[in-house]
């Protein structure tokens, strides 16, 4: 899709196969399993390391690639606790919100073959969102005012997240009305808080688009993505619940306290079955995601799986919001995030599917690259310009950590790095 293999290009895929193949034959947890070029690499490896002999953060999965092959392989630190439980690329992560890019791609899917449009009102396919109504703001008694949307909602408001589905942890007013109607079946349990199309707002949209995808194929949310996404390109780790096998390889979740020190928390119990609704609550690994981020780099196939045409890969990456700012997140509960603003000073918009930098990051992904994370700060990004993309994963609370963002920094600083010396 993006044209043929320069020379550097050619070379760091050799390399990367090289390094990949280097480290299957000698899997070493704790430590970088392939490299960009040799020795290059040992800047991000340097970095990674000191963050975590510095105990700044727990444990690090960090892996990067180009279209074709697995660039940078580092893992470093600890899984949990335990000295003993080291992290390791098939090390597993909750990643939360990550997962919207998943259910993008499955809606995106059911609009190729004609089963979803991006412009009709959702509600012809999921009938609940026909009763949806406005929150306009509150009379003098603070009794919520609502009304019917004035435009229908439709699957691009929710893609792109100007719905008006806003989530509790960063907008007050969704506290003020939860409060209120706690109880009161007259309301609705969730509104939306401005008209569709007229504001961006980060919040519950695709779980939604999730339902839809589920009553326009016919198939559970979960199935869904195994037999269309997650099974044809091997990632066989993104899972929503985890066997014994993968739970012995899951990383325990850090909470930082009010000093700054990370405890860690008890893997969570095994429950029963519960709702998945395509917004969160699901498993993966760094090497799963980053086969996914791969197979979008390369227009929608990877190692002979289709998962979505060049065309639509194309749109994906297109702003979807024209003028409206997007990004910027104030938080109502430090504990769980802290405010968000990932590129201050950077111009950012909305794809379907992902955060958009409309301006480059000084050292680090193009203009028009894509990106966005997970609660227990994950991160990934798409780089359709220099044809990469990567990803990092941590378990820690809250959101938008500091060492956790910095980790991330010298991660994304240091590939580049490495590519400009090739």
């Amino acid at each position: 899709m993006w044209g043929p293999l320069s020379r550097r290009d050619a070379l760091l895929q050799t390399v990367g196969l090289a390094a990949a193949s280097m480290a299957a034959a000698v899997p070493v947890p704790g430590r970088a399993a392939s490299s960009l070029a040799p020795l290059r690499s040992r800047e991000i490896d340097g970095a990674l390391s000191a963050t975590v002999s510095a105990q700044k953060i727990p444990g690090v999965v960090a892996m990067a690639a180009n279209e074709q092959s697995v660039l940078y392989v580092g893992a470093f630190g600890l899984r949990n606790g335990d000295a003993a439980s080291r992290m390791s690329t098939d090390t597993i992560f909750r990643i939360a919100s990550m997962v919207k890019l998943l259910t993008s791609v499955a809606a995106l899917q059911l609009v190729e073959q004609g089963r979803l449009h991006l412009d009709e009102p959702a509600a012809n396919i999921d009938p609940a969102l026909a009763a949806i109504q406005v929150l306009a703001g509150f009379d003098a008694k603070g009794a919520p005012q609502l009304h019917p949307p004035e435009r229908p909602l439709t699957l691009r408001h929710l893609l792109s997240h100007t719905s008006g589905f806003s989530y509790l942890l960063w907008d007050p007013k969704v506290a003020r009305y939860l409060k209120v109607a706690r109880g009161k079946r007259n309301l609705p349990r969730m509104p939306l808080m401005f008209e569709p199309g007229a504001r961006w707002a980060y919040g519950g949209s695709l779980d939604r688009v999730g339902r839809m995808v589920e009553i326009a194929s016919g198939e559970p949310l979960e199935r869904y993505f195994r037999d269309h996404i997650t099974g044809p390109l091997g990632m066989n780790d993104t899972v929503v619940a985890l066997d014994d096998k993968q739970r012995a390889r899951e990383a325990s979740l850090f909470v930082r306290d009010a000093r700054g020190k990370l405890l860690v928390q008890p893997l969570e119990k095994p429950g029963g079955s519960k709702a998945f609704l395509g917004g969160g609550g699901i498993y993966s690994t760094a090497s799963d995601y980053l086969a996914l981020l791969q197979a979008l780099l390369n227009g929608g196939s990877l190692r002979g799986a289709r998962i979505l045409q060049p065309a639509t890969v194309a749109l994906m990456s297109e702003n979807q919001i024209g003028n409206l700012e997007a990004g910027i997140l104030k938080t109502t509960n430090p504990a769980l995030s802290n405010d968000v603003n990932f590129f201050p000073g950077t111009h950012l918009r909305w794809g379907l599917g992902n955060m958009i930098n409309l301006d480059p990051v000084p050292d680090g992904r193009s203009a028009g690259s894509l990106t966005w994370a997970g609660l227990f700060n994950t991160y990934y990004w798409i780089d359709p310009s220099k044809r990469l993309a990567g990803v990092i994963m941590m378990q820690i609370l809250p959101f938008a950590d500091g060492e956790a963002l910095n980790a991330y920094r010298q991660f994304e600083h240091g590939v580049y790095r490495a590519l400009r010396q090739s």
